[in-house]
């Protein structure tokens, strides 16, 4: 799950993270109070800041025209002037796609005087099984552009998860960053903040991007978390009931919504080929092949390995919801799962949602004879895979006319 820049900033915080004054606004009415407090309190500028969940904001352009979702005011009147085109207006930038995400709430934050901008990050080392911790002096990049250009100027710190960060692995990044003084200890401190906060709200990844060493005014340095990005390991969750409510249902799909209600994993993908798929492993392989044999998969959709008939039924309507769906390959290698209650739920699912488009389906593994018995006798009209290459083929052939 995704959570805002503000809500990743309140959780930061908590764990001791210094984060600048901000205060998040859902009308023009808050902009102004927000705004208001903020330079009251001895900012020369504001910034206002277009809260959805994609990066690329300040880049972005507005389907009205507007340029910007992240701008820098001098008044109140200015910052209320620039809400008003962003609040209630759709922003496109790299990470959203043609259609773009629609503002409902803005970050209004006091203006930072920026010295040094640096990068951090934690998240999983799925290789060797650790919590890894990344820092680079190149802040405010994309940390993909900083690898493939200078892969020697990100500092990497692995973590042992029985004991978590220790204070020398904490100053080793500081001393990384090249931070001296009480910078340094303040950056140490702002690291073990951040990895507390990667671990009691599990977290799959926390980034600040950028970190920035600013001035205050009265002139002394001191570091803060400028932006921050907060992704949450959806499996904990239930042990997080305070993290649960930051979910914005309006920044996701509705079908990946509905999905989530039955407990599947579903992403709407741009192709034709739907698919329906057991293991999140063999989704991909299955997207993969239609991709190769000169098709294009219309969503990812995982019903996991124990998935019902009441599941299957609702994968199926949920699939059907995209217009863009010419064909479905149904690809099941039961282990757990018994192929003969996905073939159940694949016959109940066809009758009740009338469905008039190639259905291919390849069952193989637990009680696949009786899988394959009860779709012969169901009377529908679909098409047999015997390997997933040969499914592959034929959904593709079917959607192209030519089954």
């Amino acid at each position: 799950m995704n959570i805002h820049e503000y809500q990743a900033k309140q959780l930061l915080a908590q764990y001791g993270v210094a984060v600048p004054l901000e205060i998040p606004a859902r009308s023009l009415d808050e902009a102004r109070s927000a705004a208001g407090k903020i330079f009251a309190s001895g900012s020369a500028k504001v910034v206002v800041k277009s809260q959805i969940h994609a990066g690329g904001r300040g880049k972005g352009l507005f389907t009205s025209g507007f340029q910007g979702g992240v701008k820098v005011a001098s008044s109140v009147e200015e910052a209320v002037s620039l809400a008003g085109k962003m609040l209630g207006n759709v922003l496109v930038t790299k990470q959203t796609g043609a259609d773009g995400r629609r503002v409902q709430t803005l970050l209004i934050a006091e203006g930072a005087k920026i010295k040094k901008e640096f990068y951090l990050a934690v998240l999983l080392d799925r290789a060797v099984g650790r919590p890894l911790v990344m820092a680079s002096t190149e802040g405010g990049m994309d940390i993909e552009e900083v690898a493939r250009k200078t892969p020697g100027k990100i500092f990497k710190e692995w973590i042992d998860p029985a004991v978590g960060i220790q204070p020398f692995q904490a100053r080793k990044i500081a001393a990384a960053l090249g931070l001296k003084g009480d910078l340094f200890n303040a950056a140490a401190r702002f690291v073990t903040g951040v990895f507390k906060t990667w671990w009691e709200c599990d977290a799959s990844l926390v980034e600040i991007n950028p970190l920035c060493v600013v001035e205050a005014p009265d002139g002394r340095e001191t570091v803060v978390a400028l932006d921050a990005k907060i992704s949450l390991d959806d499996n904990a969750l239930y042990r997080h009931k305070d993290i649960q409510e930051m979910r914005d249902l309006n920044e996701e799909a509705p079908l990946e919504i509905e999905a989530s209600k039955f407990n599947l994993n579903y992403i709407k993908l741009d192709g034709s080929i739907a698919c329906l798929v057991n293991g999140a492993g063999l989704a991909m392989a299955t997207m993969d092949i239609i991709q190769h044999f000169g098709g294009s998969p219309a969503n990812f959709l995982d019903v996991g390995g124990g998935a019902s008939k009441e599941q299957v039924t609702a994968a199926f309507k949920i699939i059907l919801q995209d217009p863009h769906v010419k064909g479905i390959l149904v690809n099941i290698f039961g282990g757990i799962m018994d192929c003969n209650v996905i073939a159940t739920g694949i016959v109940a699912a066809v009758k009740e949602t009338h469905l008039n488009i190639p259905l291919v389906v390849r069952l193989e593994g637990n009680n696949v004879v009786a899988g394959k018995k009860t779709l012969a006798e169901s009377g529908l009209k679909l098409i047999t895979g015997d390997s997933m290459a040969d499914a592959a083929q034929k959904v593709v052939r079917a959607v192209a006319g030519n089954p």
